[in-house]
């Protein structure tokens, strides 16, 4: 594991890091925020999924989440969205290949080379940040757009793994969306069967969720008819699942939405997190 920076922030420490993957078969950038306590005794990790076209630095910088994961001493875990550089398969739209990994162990070729992410964030870099940093056993995930999508999703199939979950305006229903059906189709083939274990709507009628969510949307962004929010608060209803789903009015996609409401989930997830 390479470092590329260190800043001080809040107390703690903002971290970049590049290391050899295995499961996705090149190199991955990750950051890490480690809190004050940090240095006192392992503390619980919150992982961060970004979304679409995103890097780990996207929700590093603007998300806000450092001061608030300084106050309840928690670390927060940024992996990239997808494998990246020279030989590892892309796509001219923005919504496939590099930057759009949507947290899928991908089957078809040219992407299953190195588009393991649901392996990587599942397993592969937990290890690696398990060995490398003070971080204990209790693990939270949230995520934005494409990122809530693999936040909800990797939740709900490891409950065991996983003690909390939230979401910003996540891909909520990716079978029945434009934002889903292309990309599934794409790294997994046109067997739609294998698609429902990375659909969040799906997953609740099967699987269910042993414990509560946090949702929150904007009702003035801009990908509502793709997110298709009303499908997944329709699927936490009918499994009778306690959740917080919260339509805020005005706010758009953008970090300004998240970084409003960062504050909220983080102090979420630091409460159900707590030893």
């Amino acid at each position: 594991m390479e470092t590329l920076s260190q800043n001080t922030s809040f107390g703690g420490t903002q971290g970049v890091y590049r290391h050899a993957s295995t499961a996705c078969n090149c190199d991955m950038t990750f950051a890490v925020y480690l809190p004050p306590q940090a240095k006192l005794e392992p503390v619980p990790a919150l992982w961060y999924l970004s979304g679409l076209t995103c890097t780990h630095e996207n929700a590093m910088t603007k998300a806000a989440l450092q001061e608030h994961a300084a106050r309840r001493g928690v670390a927060v875990i940024y992996p990239d969205t997808s494998p990246r550089g020279e030989g590892v398969a892309d796509d001219e739209d923005y919504a496939l290949g590099q930057g759009a990994g949507f947290y899928v162990n991908a089957t078809q070729s040219p992407w299953a080379a190195h588009f393991q992410m649901y392996d990587y964030v599942l397993n592969e870099l937990p290890a690696l940040i398990a060995k490398n940093f003070p971080i204990n056993g209790m693990r939270g995930i949230t995520g934005h757009s494409m990122g809530g999508h693999g936040a909800l999703t990797l939740a709900l199939n490891n409950p065991d793994i996983f003690t909390s979950v939230s979401a910003f305006a996540p891909i909520g229903n990716p079978t029945g969306s434009d934002w889903g059906r292309v990309q599934l189709g794409a790294y997994l083939g046109g067997d739609e069967t294998t698609w429902q274990a990375h659909d969040a709507t799906l997953l609740l009628g099967k699987k269910g969720w042993p414990r509560d969510v946090l949702i929150d949307q904007g009702t003035s962004d801009q990908f509502l008819d793709l997110l298709k929010p009303e499908a997944l608060s329709a699927a936490l209803a009918a499994a009778r699942i306690p959740s917080t789903f919260r339509m805020q009015d005005g706010y758009d996609h953008s970090y300004y939405f998240v970084s409003t409401f960062a504050a909220d989930h983080l102090d979420w997830h630091a409460d159900r997190l707590a030893i």
